[in-house]
């Protein structure tokens, strides 16, 4: 993946993630999650990490690093058609710098250009929703717990096509 700059955020990257980061991952989770699944009555402190844990994979998740550390993670991983987009959790202190707009806007483009829909589940009330709606996620189906959202692919700019050949008219 590429590495971003925004006025509001240092560098950062995307590396793969290894079978080691499971644990930092499922801390990150329950930090960033804990005042949704209270809000919700939903926190349990053994139960956030476990869910992690036992959905975890490599294949699909990335750290993203940003300061040296890591900073957040995602899944995006094909299924049903789409691109879903699972345990995207940014550390509080690196939100609302554009960080998570600057990692959202490649994993679209990459979606784009095969051109795929991608969709995502947000807890009900959760302040992510505004960011994916920003980044044209539309509901999709919605329960008292999670909305479902998906985003249609983004139409890519039109070149100009050469005009198909056409056999010239005999005289």
């Amino acid at each position: 993946m590429s590495t971003e700059a925004t006025a509001r955020t240092t560098a950062w990257t995307l590396r793969p993630a290894v079978t080691a980061d499971i644990e930092p991952i499922a801390e990150l989770r329950a930090a960033v999650m804990r005042a949704d699944l209270e809000r919700l009555g939903r926190y349990d402190e053994h139960r956030v990490r476990q869910r992690l844990r036992d959905a975890f994979s490599t294949r699909y998740t990335s750290v993203v690093m940003a300061d040296g550390e890591l900073a957040g993670c995602v899944t995006f991983r094909p299924a049903d058609g789409r691109w879903w987009l699972e345990h995207f959790y940014l550390a509080p202190r690196h939100q609302g710098r554009g960080l998570g707009s600057a990692v959202l806007g490649t994993l679209l483009e990459r979606a784009d250009a095969e051109g795929t829909a991608v969709a995502l589940n947000v807890l009900q009330g959760s302040p992510a929703r505004r960011l994916y709606e920003r980044h044209g996620f539309v509901l999709e189906a919605e329960d008292p717990v999670d909305v479902f959202m998906v985003r249609p692919p983004a139409a890519l700019p039109h070149t100009a096509a050469m005009p198909a050949s056409r056999p010239c008219d005999a005289e």
